[in-house]
């Protein structure tokens, strides 16, 4: 599975009370330059083209966006007794500067992988998610794995997790280029074939070192280099 350009629906309809929407639009665009944009509808929702890496980036910019949006929100709920809130785009230059700063404070960063890359780097490049000063975690959804990357302890300069962050995406952009996928599915659903499949990829294993198996109820996906998971699955099915 090759997939050279994607082509997602975004809605930017959450920070309509906090941004000039149309504004917003113009910074993605200077944040993604390689990237396409469509026209912002009046629901808030656009349309972008790219490669998925670049997708990635995006999403990261508008995450961090959103979580510093949050926690503005939260410090202005404890601070109500002072006086009524007052709508950010009010004094939109104020909150741009806020947002900007807690980015360079680096305290908490997020970078969004696609799921097969991700379990690649971790099966074969665990010490990319081990650096030390920092605690990363995952949730994985779908085809989306969200990565969060905090600072260990209040002693922990932030420049730790900016370069975690760096290492994590420098990582998968590589292997993004160069993995891909195949889907072995199962005919009989059965308990003889699943491990028919099982001693197949074993046997196979040391001779494909650097391809990675996940076995599944249905199926098994097999992750590396095109040539390499052609062989192999070829073998396997033969």
């Amino acid at each position: 599975q090759v997939f050279l350009s994607v082509t997602s629906i975004l809605s930017v309809a959450v920070f309509k009370d906090h941004f000039v929407l149309e504004d917003l639009v113009e910074e993605m665009k200077k944040q993604s330059t390689a990237l396409s944009f469509g026209p912002l509808q009046s629901n808030g929702q656009i349309a972008v083209q790219g490669s998925f890496p670049a997708l990635t980036v995006l999403r990261d910019f508008l995450l961090l966006k959103a979580e510093s949006l949050s926690e503005k929100d939260k410090r202005e709920e404890r601070k109500s007794h002072q006086g009524p809130r007052r709508r950010p785009q009010e004094h939109r230059g104020v909150t741009e500067k806020r947002n900007s700063v807690r980015d360079a404070d680096g305290e908490k960063q997020v970078v969004v992988l696609d799921t097969d890359t991700y379990h690649y780097m971790r099966y074969f490049f665990p010490g990319t998610f081990q650096v030390n000063g920092v605690v990363i975690s995952d949730s994985i959804e779908g085809d989306i794995t969200t990565v969060c990357i905090e600072k260990a302890g209040r002693r922990v300069d932030a420049a730790h997790v900016l370069r975690a962050k760096k290492i994590i995406e420098n990582g998968s952009i590589q292997l993004h280029k160069t993995l891909r996928k195949e889907r072995i599915f199962f005919q009989e659903h059965t308990r003889a074939e699943k491990q028919r499949y099982k001693w197949a990829c074993e046997r196979l294993k040391p001779r494909y070192p650097d391809v990675l198996i996940i076995p599944y109820d249905t199926h098994i996906d097999v992750i590396g280099t095109s040539s390499k998971i052609f062989e192999f699955t070829k073998e396997v099915s033969g």
